[in-house]
């Protein structure tokens, strides 16, 4: 641990040179309230701190720390993001789709469970891509976790694609939705 700074009795923000996030104590996780509460102490700095925020909001409205304000509204938003079945068992308000990012995705790939999707992509300076097309790898989506990550199954496809046609941008490129030819 390279530093740590107790920021409420019993939650303390800690950092590595790798990583960080909040750690609590064992009263601190046991007031945790059920919607918010992780198996263990451990709330990593990118996403899960701020269910540490929402769930003692009210005392960290009291500390006079610079942009604290600032902190509760980002927590808000990156747990209703990243969290939103928790944010919204914990708030009591529902969670749109297009107010989170791991909806979209997760409504993404459950379209697509059972096509082939885009697992990556290659331009021409790839030997096997020609010019006006773009090289695809692809696999079968089989089922989606909570958070909207595909699971695969079946080996990796090869395709081309007209290259107007693939759009990274896209959560989602099944190779059908693009008009992929397999090689």
């Amino acid at each position: 641990m390279a530093t740590a700074d107790q920021i409420l009795p019993g939650v303390w923000h800690v950092s590595t040179a790798s990583h960080g996030g909040l750690i609590l104590s064992a009263q601190r996780q046991e007031a945790m309230p059920g919607a918010l509460r992780l198996e263990g102490i451990h709330y990593e700095e990118d996403v899960d701190w701020s269910l540490v925020y929402l769930a003692f909001e009210a005392e960290l409205k009291l500390l006079r720390r610079p942009g604290m304000a600032a902190s509760l509204q980002l927590a808000h938003d990156i747990a209703r993001n990243w969290h939103p079945r928790r944010y919204g068992d914990f708030t009591g308000i529902a969670v749109a789709p297009r107010d989170s990012y791991v909806m979209r995705r997760r409504a993404a790939y459950q379209a697509v469970i059972g096509e082939i999707v885009v697992t990556a992509a290659f331009g021409t300076h790839e030997a096997w891509v020609p010019a006006g097309k773009t090289g695809l790898i692809g696999r079968r989506v089989a089922s989606v976790d909570h958070l909207g990550w595909a699971k695969y199954d079946g080996p990796d496809v090869r395709a081309l694609v007209d290259a107007a046609r693939y759009d990274s941008g896209n959560i989602v490129n099944s190779f059908a939705a693009i008009g992929a030819e397999l090689i």
